[in-house]
């Protein structure tokens, strides 16, 4: 009889429990439905037409300093355009901005070329290979050609 009581107060305990668990998860999202309606309400009684009165405020400052900056340039291209008219001037400008971009692209191959050459060098080290042409931090124990004639 111990056992009958036993099973069956475990069987309502776990009845307890699923239904403790049911009615905190009911408790929750009537928590999460009172907080939407509380948002949805503070939407509806706010007062739009002050918000949008600072909207269209803010969108006609940006409007204004983004005509005002535009007109700013114009300016300053035509002043750019007027002094370089001449076209020994445009090709002398043509000419020196070449030559920069050259500079730089030949200075970012020599860069490439060191990074290349010491990746190479660090892949010989790993492998363990001499080197027989180029820079080397092992000396060689080869004899000089004049030591080998003198024999």
């Amino acid at each position: 009889m111990s056992s009958d009581s036993r099973n069956q107060r475990e069987k309502l305990k776990e009845e307890y429990k699923a239904h403790y668990r049911k009615m905190r998860e009911t408790k929750e999202r009537l928590n999460q439905t009172r907080k939407k309606h509380n948002i949805v309400q503070a939407l509806k009684n706010m007062d739009s037409t002050e918000l949008m009165e600072s909207f269209d405020s803010f969108l006609f400052e940006v409007k204004s300093k983004v005509a005002h900056a535009e007109a700013r340039l114009d300016v300053a291209l035509d002043s750019l355009e007027s002094d370089s008219s001449s076209p020994v001037q445009q090709a002398e400008h043509d000419e020196v901005v070449k030559k920069q971009r050259a500079k730089e692209t030949l200075k970012q191959l020599k860069n490439e070329m060191g990074l290349l050459y010491s990746e190479l060098e660090q892949q010989a080290d790993a492998i363990n290979v001499d080197k027989t042409i180029g820079r080397s931090s092992k000396k060689m124990d080869d004899p000089s050609p004049k030591e080998s004639e003198k024999s």
